[in-house]
């Protein structure tokens, strides 16, 4: 009976480390991208009014113990079954989210064909959030350059305090990757959407189109995908709200990890 409740407690365990656990944004509309006075701005960062649809998104980014239950390896470079999974591509975050949609009996977004992949949007699958989703949900509602403010310390985020943003002291470089959830959450509860890992998106990278947009998902064609916040080895300015960075969908590096979104609509 002894082994059986310890069995029982083991699983129970492993269960908890494994699963996904997301929080509900109910949507609203926000400023997206960064003021012309920035700090570290970019002329890809024009500002634009965006409306977003309600949608669910992980409270944390993927950690290796999920993405092994599912994919069934582990890639990282930095292994610990609750550090965040890294060394993964674009593609590898694609194939995650169709496996964990199957694995959940919930219909698949996406469909593959090699690098060619196309997005059912009417679909209950988990997904990658769309850029916007993603800055709506790191931003929780703030209109500063972090969601700490106008500046972050290491003891706000796992990045290369060694260059801190806009000349301010400089704080610990940790060098690795830490634990999800290591840091205080955002106002909306969400985990390490500065720093730890660079999160990738659905978007192609592209310039925004102008004026105003409701659930906008990227450019039509091009060869990159955005990833977004920076991750440990980053200095500072990576972890700007508005920052926006991208790489080959078959990209994988030791800053590179994921979340994943589903529809709530």
């Amino acid at each position: 009976m002894k082994k059986l409740i310890l069995l029982l407690l083991i699983i129970n365990i492993l269960s908890n480390l494994s699963a996904i656990e997301t929080v509900r944004l109910n949507g609203g509309t926000f400023t997206q991208g960064s003021p012309v006075e920035e700090m570290g701005r970019s002329s890809n960062e024009a500002q634009r009014q965006v409306t977003i649809s309600p949608f669910y998104i992980g409270i944390h980014e993927v950690t290796q113990a999920q993405y092994e239950e599912i994919m069934g390896t582990n890639p990282s470079n930095n292994k610990g079954p609750n550090l965040p999974v890294e060394q993964v591509s674009w593609l590898d975050a694609i194939e995650f989210c169709n496996k964990l949609s199957e694995k959940n009996k919930l219909t698949p977004v996406y469909t593959i064909d090699g690098r060619n992949v196309t997005w059912n949007r009417n679909a209950n699958g988990y997904r990658l959030p769309t850029e916007a989703e993603w800055e709506y949900a790191c931003r929780a509602g703030t209109l500063t350059v972090f969601n700490t403010g106008d500046n972050i310390t290491s003891a706000q985020a796992n990045y290369d305090g060694t260059r801190p943003f806009n000349n301010n002291e400089r704080t610990e470089y940790r060098r690795a990757t830490v634990p999800v959830g290591s840091f205080a959450p955002n106002a909306f509860g969400i985990y390490d959407m500065h720093g730890n890992v660079g999160e990738w998106c659905w978007d192609i990278n592209g310039m925004y189109a102008a004026g105003p947009q409701t659930d906008p998902v990227g450019a039509a064609s091009g060869g990159y995908r955005v990833f977004r916040g920076g991750g440990w080895n980053h200095p500072a300015d990576f972890l700007r709200s508005a920052k926006r960075s991208a790489n080959t969908p078959v990209t994988k590096g030791h800053y590179l990890g994921f979340r994943v979104a589903r529809n709530a609509r």
